[in-house]
This record gives C-alpha cells, structure tokens and sequence, in this order.
C-alpha cells in the first residue's frame, strides 16, 4: 500500500507539473513516431593491492523505447514499446545475472465525447521478460553456485484490456480509468506441474495450468515532459486492483 501511495504522489507531482505547461505540444494530424535506442556498456576493474574495496564488473544495457501515436479528426490511438534489458557479470561468478529484463506494449484507443478533453477508450496492456530468470544458491559441500530456472520468456506474460474513458491533454500527458478489465496470466505448466506444487504457489496459477484469468479495474497514467533542452522525463503509471 505505501507503494502505491508513492507513487501517486510522485506521479501527482509530474501531473501538476505538466498541467502548468502550455498547448505547444498539440499533437498532429496523422501518424507521428518517437522514440530511441540505447546501448550502455560498462567494466570495473580493481586490483588486488586496492584496499577501497570493490569487485571487477562487466555490465550491459540495452533500451529501445518508441512511441507510435495516431490522430484523426476524434478519433486518437497512442502506443508505445518498450524493452529494456541488461546483464552483470562480477569477478568471480560462475554466471551472469540480469539486472533488467522487461517486454512490455502498451495501446490506448480513444473516440473524443463532443469537444472536450475526454474520450471513450479501451486499452491493451502485455508485458513479459526477454529471457529465462534464475534464483541462485550455494551448494553446501563444494561451494559452488546452484541456479534453478524460476521464469522464461512468456513465463509469467501478462495481457490486460478492457473498455473505460479517457482524459488527455495530449500524447504526452493522459489518464486512462477502465473499470472492468480482464486481466490473464500466462506460464508454462512446466512450473505449475512439479511434485509438491500447491494453487497460487507460480503466480496465482493453479496446479498444471497454463494462465489464470481475473476480472478487476485498473487506471494507468503517461505523462512525459522536457526538464532541459534535449533531457526528457518520462512517467508510467499502472495500478489494477
């Protein structure tokens, strides 16, 4: 709950911020594309003589974030793509481990309610991981690192639609409320099928299933919004309940 509450205030704070701002950013007509690509690298290396302390690393990120937004006469359609995904590797380790991994696309389909700032909408919402994730432990006679396959692509993936109203200023600042959203959890019965296996214990799925499907609501928010010239800031808001 104080995460949540987090991150309405903080959220909060970005919608005021860009409640200030002017029309400037009046999308256009037509299809408009944003977004980029960024590929970040970094090593540490430290000698056994240095006594500041540290561990040599080698670390990768890769980021492709895009934005496809549709506008005709009341009619606005705003998606966006996301993947970010990175690795670790220190000194001494038997294996890499993830520090992101996330796939995730979002859509947003709205028809304008007679001249104003609210729209009809129904929106789509999946997100899942690139590759597999691993818990790891240490054997207690060699030593050596155990890691046991927890998730894979597609395991969890998480798809949530429904219908609801939008409020948007533009496509760089909306709030979207749907009040009945169907939401599915997708895994490989491989995971829920081992000895042992109890209902919910692999993300609320039962026992030799492949998904589970719930009904709730849900409100997700976008706002992004220049701090300095060429430096952006970007917030994604989703809560279901």
């Amino acid at each position: 709950m104080k995460k949540i509450l987090l991150s309405l205030l903080i959220f909060g704070g970005v919608l005021n911020a860009q409640a200030q701002d002017s029309d400037s950013d009046e999308q256009k007509e037509g299809w408009t594309t944003e977004g980029n690509i960024q590929l970040l690298f970094n090593q540490s290396a430290f000698n056994a003589e240095w006594t500041g302390g540290g561990t040599s690393n080698i670390a990768g990120n890769l980021i492709f974030n895009y934005d496809f937004n549709y506008l005709k006469d009341d009619f606005t359609w705003d998606s966006k793509i996301l993947v970010d995904y990175g690795l670790t590797k220190q000194k001494g380790d038997e294996f890499p481990r993830k520090t992101s991994d996330r796939l995730e696309f979002n859509s947003v389909a709205g028809k304008q309610v007679e001249d104003s700032n609210w729209f009809y909408s129904f929106f789509t919402n999946f997100r899942t991981q690139v590759t597999k994730g691993y818990t790891f432990s240490k054997d207690a006679e060699t030593g050596e690192t155990i890691r046991t396959e927890r998730t894979s692509f597609f395991s969890p993936a998480y798809l949530q639609f429904g219908p609801g109203m939008l409020w948007k200023k533009s496509e760089n600042f909306y709030v979207n409320i749907a009040p009945a959203t169907a939401r599915f959890i997708f895994v490989d019965s491989d995971f829920t099928s081992v000895e042992g296996y109890q209902d919910g214990d692999y993300f609320g799925v039962d026992k030799g299933s492949s998904s589970r499907f719930e009904l709730g609501a849900s409100v997700s928010a976008y706002a992004k919004f220049d701090i300095i010239e060429n430096v952006k800031m970007e917030n994604i808001l989703n809560l279901y309940s």
